[in-house]
């Protein structure tokens, strides 16, 4: 790996450190810009062998970092995770949670599969494939 390569990995693995430690994850998306084109600057003040190509290249892997596919948790983007704890029913109950099983295990999924493999094996075993079926018959 070049000196290059590693200066920039450095700047990198520093903004990522940054963006945690100021908690630009949790701002709104304005205030991110504002505060990656002021560390932006930081940066380029701090690894002076940077080019404006680096930097730009930082400030675009930075941005993505702030709005990854999978949100880090922040309100208003995607569905929210509900903690264990948070959750309404009681964890220890072991008749419910048998109750719901029974009942997920009958019902097929949206695709019409079905949802434990106790009905694949069984059917597998008692279907005939074309190419048998033509060999058996024969």
């Amino acid at each position: 790996m070049t000196d290059r390569n590693k200066l920039k990995d450095r700047a990198r693995d520093e903004l990522f450190s940054h963006i945690n430690r100021c908690g630009v994850l949790q701002a709104a998306e304005e205030e991110q810009k504002v505060w990656m084109d002021e560390t932006m600057e930081y940066l380029g003040e701090r690894f002076p062998d940077l080019g404006d190509a680096d930097l730009k290249e930082l400030y675009g892997v930075g941005i993505r970092f702030c709005r990854p596919a999978i949100p880090h948790g922040r309100s208003g983007l995607g569905s929210a995770v509900v903690a264990p704890s948070e959750t309404a029913e009681p964890a220890d109950s072991a008749d419910s949670v048998a109750a719901d099983a029974s009942s997920d295990s009958e019902a097929p999924t949206s695709a019409g599969a079905p949802t434990s493999l106790e009905g694949i094996e069984a059917s597998s075993e008692s279907e005939e494939t074309p190419i048998e079926a033509e060999t058996v018959g024969a």
